[in-house]
C-alpha cells in the first residue's frame, strides 16, 4: 500500500468508526506497522487544517476521532433536530399510544384494542426506535411483547413514563388483561 493508499483507508476507518480510535487499533485493521499508519494520521490532520472543509481530525490522548469543524455546529443542529422530528400518522400515533399506557403488551392486546391490524404500525415504530421488543409473555404461544424505548422519551420530552399524561375515559389495564380472558 502506498502512502496514499494508507490515508484513504485510515480515513475511511475513521469515518465507518465515528467514535475515537487509536492508531494501534487502525494499523492492525490494515495490517501495517503503526508508524506508517501515525504518519498517515498527521498527514490527514494537516490536510483537514488546510483545506475548505467541515471536517477536522482530533487528537485525543492516544486515540483519533473525524469531527466536524465547530463553526458547522449550528447547521449540524438544525440537521439533527429535523431528523429528531418523528413524523406519525394517525395509525401509528395510536399503537404507540397502547403500548405506551399498557406495556408491556403483545400484538395481539394492540390490535384488540384497536380493533384493526396492527402490523404495520408496530413494524414501522420498531424501525423508528420508538418501541422495542421487550421479550415474551406468558401467555399461550408465548407472544413477543413491546414496551417503549428511551428514544420514545427523547422525542415526546418525558423524563419518564410517569410524565405521560393522564388518560381520562379509558380503561388503562397493564400486563395483557383482555387477551388473557381470551385463553
Amino acid at each position: 500500500m502506498n502512502q496514499k493508499q494508507i490515508r484513504a483507508a485510515v480515513e475511511a476507518m475513521l469515518f465507518a468508526s465515528g467514535d475515537p480510535i487509536g492508531a494501534d487499533k487502525l494499523a492492525q485493521a490494515v495490517q501495517l506497522p503503526q508508524l506508517s499508519v501515525e504518519a498517515a494520521l498527521e498527514a490527514l490532520r494537516e490536510r483537514y487544517a488546510r483545506e475548505d472543509s467541515g471536517l477536522c481530525l482530533l487528537h485525543l490522548n492516544t486515540r483519533w476521532q473525524l469531527a466536524t469543524k465547530t463553526e458547522w455546529a449550528d447547521c449540524i443542529r438544525r440537521l439533527l433536530d429535523s431528523r429528531r422530528a418523528v413524523p406519525l400518522g394517525p395509525a401509528a400515533m395510536e399503537t404507540l399510544t397502547v403500548i405506551a399506557y399498557n406495556q408491556p403488551v403483545s400484538r395481539a392486546f394492540i390490535e384488540q384494542v384497536r380493533g384493526v391490524d396492527s402490523s404495520s404500525s408496530v413494524s414501522g415504530l420498531l424501525e423508528k426506535g420508538l418501541i422495542e421488543e421487550a421479550g415474551r409473555l406468558d401467555l399461550p404461544g408465548r407472544p413477543v411483547s413491546f414496551r417503549t424505548t428511551d428514544t420514545f422519551l427523547r422525542v415526546f420530552g418525558l423524563s419518564s413514563l410517569a410524565d405521560l399524561p393522564p388518560v381520562h375515559g379509558q380503561e388503562t389495564e397493564t400486563n395483557e388483561s383482555p387477551t388473557e380472558s381470551e385463553g
